[in-house]
């Protein structure tokens, strides 16, 4: 069985800054990390193909130093790396990016399963996993937080639900997007981070993937960030003062009344 994992390289959140002239992210200079929920994704995708065959391509789409982060999938123990990687894909938000990794993904031919991570830590949609899926046409499930059953034509996963967990059967070929709770990411060996260092990483423009202008990039973008900035934190306090815990619970409660953000019991509505 042929798994893809789709990556992304984002900048190290406790990092971040923001241009205020252009309202985007400084990231030069900036340390770069592979997203965590891709990370166990991998990882996922490393122990399913440990117990039933295969073999593991990480994917991912960016700039050249992208190759960074599929090299890191690679040292984990994945088989190959391939990588979008063309000028006319940048800026795209996540229908562009879903609609450019399906491309490669049916370029590729004989894949059967794709993993994801739930979200980009950076953007926090969790859409281009679901939107690959849905441009591929196959089957999705989301927040999966195990396999619990492999048969030749679909699984049965275990999804994190409101208040619990559900078992979903899904046919193959299919695309699952992890929690982290699937697995903790595996340390790369010595002999897999050498192995990663001299492997190459195979690298498509758009046109190797037959992707138009007209859907990658910006152009491909119907939304557009026309502003971010960093929220201004208002924090504020007050000091109650009471002798006794009862005293301190009448200040606290004449207080909510005077606020109004309790209401007296009878009081009307």
């Amino acid at each position: 069985m042929h798994i893809v994992v789709c990556i992304k390289q984002v900048p190290d959140t406790t990092e971040v800054r923001i241009d205020p002239v252009k309202n985007t992210l400084i990231r030069d200079g900036v340390p770069s990390i592979v997203n965590p929920f891709d990370e166990c994704a991998v990882e996922a995708a490393l122990r399913f193909r440990e117990a039933q065959g295969g073999r593991v391509t990480v994917l991912s789409m960016g700039p050249p130093q992208a190759e960074t982060a599929l090299r890191k999938g690679l040292a984990m123990g994945a088989d190959d790396a391939v990588l979008v990687s063309d000028r006319a894909v940048a800026g795209a938000d996540t229908l562009a990016t879903s609609y450019t990794l399906a491309q490669a993904i049916r370029k590729l031919g004989d894949v059967e399963l794709i993993f994801c991570g739930k979200m980009a830590i950076d953007g926090d949609t969790a859409q281009v996993g679901p939107g690959i899926a849905e441009h591929l046409g196959w089957p999705q499930v989301t927040y999966v937080q195990k396999i619990k059953e492999v048969y030749p034509d679909h699984l049965v996963v275990e999804r994190a639900a409101e208040g619990g967990a559900e078992s979903v059967r899904v046919s193959l070929p299919a695309l699952i997007a992890v929690e982290k709770s699937i697995g903790e990411p595996r340390y790369p060996s010595v002999k897999g981070s050498v192995r990663a260092e001299k492997a190459a990483v195979t690298v498509w423009s758009a046109a190797d993937i037959e992707a138009p202008p007209d859907k990658t990039g910006l152009n491909g973008s119907p939304t557009q960030v026309m502003q971010i900035f960093t929220p201004e934190v208002k924090a504020a306090s007050e000091l109650l003062s009471g002798d006794t815990p009862e005293a301190l619970a009448d200040a606290l409660i004449a207080r909510l009344l005077a606020a109004e953000l309790i209401v007296r019991e009878g009081a009307a509505t």
